[in-house]
C-alpha cells in the first residue's frame, strides 16, 4: 500500500517490520534476499538473505548458503550459514556446511555435519581467541566433535618458564 503526494504522486512505503514465506509445496529457484525476516516452510534451491531472520521450519529444504543476523533451523540446509549474532539447530533438522556465527545452539537429535567458526574477527583485523569446532555424526552413532585452531597465525608464546636465580655456593647447602 502507497500514499500519494500532494502533486498525486505515489510515494513508496517502507514496511517497519515483516515476514516473507516460502509456504510448503512452493519451490524457489534462485536467491532471496529480504531487508526483514524469511521463512521457509517449502523449498529454496538458491541463497538466502535476510537483515534479520532466516526460519527453516520443520519440513523446510534450504539448498544453498543464509546469510543472517539469527538462523533457526528446524528442517534441512544445504550450505555455509553466516549469521551475526546465533544459530539455532533444532531435534530434527539437519545442516550439511559450516557456520559462522558468535553463538550456537544444537538441541539433542539435530544433526550437524561441517565446521563451526566462532568468535572469529573480521578480514584484516587480528584474530584473538578464534576456534572451529568440527562436527561429524554418523548414523546410529553419536556425535564427534574435534576443537581446532580455526585461523593458521603464528604461534606466541603464552607463558614463560621462571628459572630462580642460583645461590652462591657455600659449601653448607640449603
Amino acid at each position: 500500500m502507497g500514499m500519494f503526494s500532494a502533486k498525486g504522486e505515489r510515494e513508496p512505503t517502507v514496511p517497519v517490520g515483516g515476514l516473507s514465506v516460502i509456504a510448503a509445496g512452493m519451490t524457489v529457484r534462485g536467491d532471496i534476499d529480504s531487508n526483514n525476516t524469511v521463512k521457509v516452510e517449502g523449498t529454496v534451491n538458491g541463497n538466502v538473505h535476510a537483515r534479520h531472520q532466516v526460519l527453516v521450519a520443520k519440513d523446510g529444504v534450504v539448498q544453498g548458503d543464509i546469510d543472517a543476523r539469527e538462523a533457526i533451523i528446524g528442517g534441512s540446509v544445504e550450505g555455509a550459514i553466516r549469521a551475526a549474532e546465533r544459530v539455532e539447530v533444532q531435534a530434527g533438522a539437519t545442516v550439511t556446511g559450516d557456520i559462522t556465527t558468535k553463538r550456537i545452539s544444537v538441541a539433542e537429535g539435530g544433526s550437524l555435519n561441517g565446521v563451526i567458526h566462532m568468535n572469529e574477527q573480521p578480514a584484516g583485523k587480528p584474530a584473538t581467541e578464534s576456534r572451529a569446532v568440527v562436527v561429524q555424526r554418523t548414523e546410529g552413532r553419536p556425535a564427534t566433535a574435534a576443537v581446532v585452531p580455526a585461523l593458521s597465525r603464528a604461534s606466541v608464546p603464552v607463558a614463560r618458564v621462571a628459572v630462580p636465580p642460583r645461590l652462591p655456593s657455600t659449601g653448607a647447602g640449603y
